[in-house]
């Protein structure tokens, strides 16, 4: 599981609007990744919302952003356009990056266990180094406290 002052581990996965993203090529510029559990749901929605509303505030203070699920490619189209997201959206279907991240945990709901996504954040420092961790997010308040320290990198 990595933590601040680590390395990045890096990636390619694809991205909503086509083509992939590999971590390592955005060597040079902040990197914010929030990893949610699925797409549609209320705090998933929210949090969505949120770094959309604010993605030209994060650009203008030099970072790129991006909301990471284990959902498939056209289901991140269908919740982007039914919402209106500018947030670009990777897919990990096969699980690689959530596990990379240490955000693939046991959760427990009304008593049942299951394998989920711990709502987790991630800024990476233009070194490509974890500069900071958010885990087990909470949705209020959560994307303008990210903004917050993206601007005091």
């Amino acid at each position: 599981m990595p933590d601040i002052s680590d390395t990045a581990p890096d990636f390619t996965l694809p991205v909503t609007g086509g083509g992939d993203i590999t971590l390592s090529a955005l060597k040079g510029t902040p990197v914010v990744l929030f990893f949610y559990p699925r797409d549609d749901t209320p705090g998933c929605t929210k949090e969505s919302i949120g770094f959309s509303e604010s993605l030209k505030d994060f650009e203008a203070a030099g970072a790129k952003v991006f909301g990471i699920s284990r959902d498939t490619m056209a289901k991140h189209d269908k919740f982007i356009a039914k919402h209106d997201l500018t947030v670009p959206l990777l897919s990990d279907e096969g699980g690689e990056v959530t596990e990379a991240y240490g955000v693939w945990v046991e959760k427990s709901m009304y008593g049942k266990k299951s394998m989920g996504i711990e709502r987790s954040t991630f800024m990476i420092g233009a070194d490509g180094k974890i500069a900071q961790v958010w885990r087990k997010v909470k949705v209020p308040g959560h994307v303008e406290e990210v903004l917050e320290a993206v601007r005091a990198l």
